[in-house]
């Protein structure tokens, strides 16, 4: 049937163009934005996806930039610490060539003060934009990467690079917890006198009597020829006085041989090697008064180094800012320990400190004990300006850290004893600046790293984008070419279609 009304073959014909139109369209959008989804109507859960994905790819992007101004700021630090370094190497050298006393020490110290102001010099100047890791101890964190959850919670992370502080100040003593009993001084005063041991004999020795004495390392042989116990005592005191051992004194006393020694840092073993009795009842009785173990025997003895000591805790943490100060005579000396420190650096910090004094006759020395690991400062005075000195050692938390580097202010090798504090107290300058350098390497390398994959997951992440919503251009060009022909064809159809009403008017003429 036909009908002039309704042209059903027009219909089909016409929603077929549309449709083809419609196709058309898309493909012509596709590829001219090169997006198969280009908007949450194409395809509502990809474009979402995508469009998250693009978000963590632009926040990558700042990341990106945040590590390379980090990586920046620590090769400037890494620079510095390393140039620091060099520089207190050349000190040593200077400080090495003090050691000798015909030298002219007051050239060697112009020197080293200018090298002391060179290092000032490079530690205010290792800034970049304003951020100096070489100074202070708080840490810098460096935003790393966006880690996002399961659950689409983001959450960023860091790296964390601790400031290696390289400057020279002294720091503030605070008011906080009470820390004595962290630190214990051996004594209340700090004396020039040595410590002694004694000998005691007994009996009166026939002749061919011998005793051996080992005396610091050294044999003391003496033979009697048959004499009362005072004059084998002074004959043992003309043979160690002989040896010129240095620190080491002997003396008799009612036939009591006193051996003293005055020695630093070093305590003196006294002790019976051999004796040989040729009426079988002479001997030596006891070293330092104690009860004879049998015939010609004596029991070993060991005196204390002259040095008192500030002995440390083995169990205290050490916590920013933790403070500690010994006292000698009148003056005060104090360190203050900054983050990640230990007993240690609490130790050579006053040593440091003590020695920058200057104080007349008072030398130093750390320690630790092989067994307990125990660390000590020891504090000798060897009465060139006070025979005794008042001694003390207290703690308080809560003050603000001591520079990496103190101590340097205070180094002065004009005298033979400057010299020799010197020595010590540089070498512990010197690690610190290399650890600081070694810790700025690390995390200028944990940074490069992180860079790279940064750079990288950028990279993948881009291309799942692309996988998602990009074109596939050649698939897009054929199907355009298609759809082409195929809009011809329904235009051909659509106007066949619409004659077929023309055909019904032919019915009527």
């Amino acid at each position: 049937m036909s009908s002039i009304l309704t042209n059903n073959s027009a219909m089909v014909a016409l929603q077929t163009l549309k449709g083809i139109n419609s196709n058309l369209m898309k493909t012509q959008e596709e590829i001219s934005t090169g997006k198969s989804v280009g908007s949450a109507k194409d395809n509502a859960a990809v474009w979402a996806i995508s469009k998250v994905m693009e978000a963590d790819v632009q926040g990558f992007k700042g990341i990106s930039d945040s590590l390379s101004l980090g990586s920046s700021s620590v090769a400037v630090a890494r620079q510095a610490s390393e140039t620091v370094t060099t520089l207190l190497t050349n000190i040593k050298g200077k400080i090495v060539a003090a050691q000798e006393s015909n030298v002219d020490r007051a050239k060697i110290q112009t020197d080293i003060v200018a090298m002391r102001d060179q290092i000032s010099s490079v530690v205010n100047a290792a800034q970049f934009n304003g951020l100096n890791l070489i100074k202070g101890t708080e840490s810098v964190d460096i935003l790393s990467s966006l880690d996002r959850s399961s659950d689409g919670s983001v959450t960023a992370s860091s790296i964390s690079v601790s400031r290696q502080d390289m400057t020279t100040s002294a720091g503030t003593y605070g008011s906080g917890t009470v820390l004595n009993a962290n630190a214990t001084a051996s004594a209340a005063a700090v004396a020039s006198t040595g410590n002694s041991v004694a000998v005691t004999f007994a009996n009166t020795w026939a002749s061919g009597d011998t005793a051996t004495l080992n005396v610091g390392g050294v044999d003391v042989n003496f033979t009697a020829a048959g004499s009362a116990v005072t004059d084998i005592a002074a004959g043992f005191v003309g043979a160690i006085n002989a040896l010129g051992l240095q620190g080491v004194s002997a003396s008799n006393s009612a036939g009591v041989l006193t051996i003293t020694s005055t020695r630093a840092f070093e305590g003196l073993r006294v002790t019976q090697t051999s004796t040989t009795a040729g009426d079988g009842t002479s001997d030596i009785t006891a070293v330092d008064g104690g009860a004879p173990s049998g015939s010609n025997t004596a029991t070993a003895s060991t005196t204390s180094q002259r040095a008192e000591s500030i002995a440390f805790s083995t169990t205290a943490a050490v916590n920013e800012g933790d403070g500690y100060k010994a006292t000698i005579g009148t003056t005060s000396y104090q360190y203050v320990a900054g983050k990640g420190e230990t007993m240690e650096d609490v130790a050579k910090g006053l040593k440091a400190a003590i020695d920058s004094g200057g104080a007349k006759g008072i030398t130093t020395k750390v320690t630790q004990n092989s067994s307990t690991g125990q660390w000590s400062l020891n504090v000798d005075n060897d009465g060139t300006g006070t025979s005794s000195l008042a001694f003390s050692a207290v703690g308080n938390a809560g003050g603000k850290a001591s520079g990496g580097l103190f101590g340097l202010d205070g180094i002065d090798v004009r005298t033979t004893a400057g010299a020799k504090a010197a020595l010590s107290n540089i070498e512990t300058m010197i690690q610190s600046s290399i650890d600081g350098a070694a810790a700025f390497g690390s995390a200028e390398g944990r940074i490069k790293t992180q860079s790279a994959f940064v750079g990288k997951l950028s990279d993948a992440l881009k291309a799942g984008i692309g996988s998602m919503v990009d074109a596939d251009m050649e698939e897009a060009s054929a199907r355009l070419q298609a759809l082409q022909v195929q809009q011809q064809l329904g235009v051909q159809a659509l106007s066949i279609a619409n004659q077929s009403p023309q055909s019904i008017m032919s019915l009527f003429r």
